[in-house]
């Protein structure tokens, strides 16, 4: 994080990648006359992230920074604050767009702003449609924020903590457009990696994963996001996206429990060799 003494006025904007060539130009066209700087921090791209942020240098300064498996995607975000010199930054994803509005409230309101943190809300889009419900359109957190006086905290789902709370934090106006995956086989491809790290959440607890945990938790989940938070308003996209997140919570405790009563591959033969000599392959 920059000192404050060393910061200049303007706004860098800060994202996370990797194998974003499909999103990166989109985004780079849309923080052009609105942000100062653009700052990519790349997780391996195999893709062209790195040759298409390259190119639109100096605007667009590209840092290949493997992701660490103790900061996750908050140390990335932290990271790429480490490098910003302007007195505000904004954290994206790649995928995400400023609308008109919400871009004029940045180059209006921050110059003069006593804050140090704005929220905005969010619309997300799930198969290429906008969706509302399912626990979508609640999205509103802090992530326009002072240089110094805020840090990204969370491996999986990461936020900003500001300095002085809630009293320091205003709420901008304008939407930012979230347009998530190419397709569903790009959500799926994503849902392994956030998998294993919702995994490493739940098992740092400590707590042994119980039938209860397979059978129960999805289906409260399903029930949350499709019946009570209205899912089923958004069509078969709203039901495709609850019964995706089920399915994801119950892969993550499934792979929490088989680290905790794995067998390993050895034993098991050692025991399949030891059944089949006494002529009981089946127990």
């Amino acid at each position: 994080m920059a000192e404050g003494d060393n910061l200049q006025r303007g706004l860098t904007a800060i994202a996370i990648a990797r194998n974003e060539a499909l999103n990166l130009p989109g985004l780079i066209e849309n923080l052009r006359g609105v942000a100062d700087r653009l700052i990519v921090v790349d997780d391996r791209s195999t893709d062209e992230t790195a040759q298409i942020a390259q190119a639109a240098a100096p605007f667009v300064s590209y840092f290949d920074h493997p992701m660490e498996p103790d900061g996750g995607f908050a140390g990335q975000r932290n990271f790429g604050l480490a490098q910003a010199r302007t007195d505000w930054v904004i954290h994206m994803d790649c995928d995400e767009r400023l609308s008109p509005e919400l871009a004029r409230f940045l180059q209006t309101n921050l110059p003069a702003s006593t804050l140090n943190a704005y929220r905005y809300q969010r619309l997300n889009y799930f198969l290429h449609r906008p969706v509302r419900h399912g626990g979508w359109g609640g999205w509103n957190r802090p992530q326009i924020c002072r240089n110094g006086a805020h840090r990204v905290t969370g491996r999986l789902h990461e936020a900003c903590e500001i300095d002085g709370g809630n009293a320091m934090i205003g709420q901008a106006q304008g939407l930012m457009h979230h347009l998530n995956d190419a397709d569903f086989a790009q959500r799926l491809e994503k849902s392994a990696q956030y998998t294993a790290l919702e995994a490493d959440r739940i098992a740092a607890n400590g707590k042994p994963v119980k039938a209860r945990d397979l059978a129960l938790r999805p289906v409260v989940h399903m029930v949350r996001k499709y019946l009570v938070s209205q899912g089923f308003r958004d069509g078969i996209p709203g039901l495709i996206a609850a019964l995706h997140g089920a399915t994801a919570i119950f892969r993550a405790y499934a792979l929490v429990w088989d680290r905790q009563n794995a067998i390993a591959r050895d034993t098991l033969e050692t025991r399949l060799k030891d059944a089949l000599t006494k002529g009981r392959p089946d127990e």
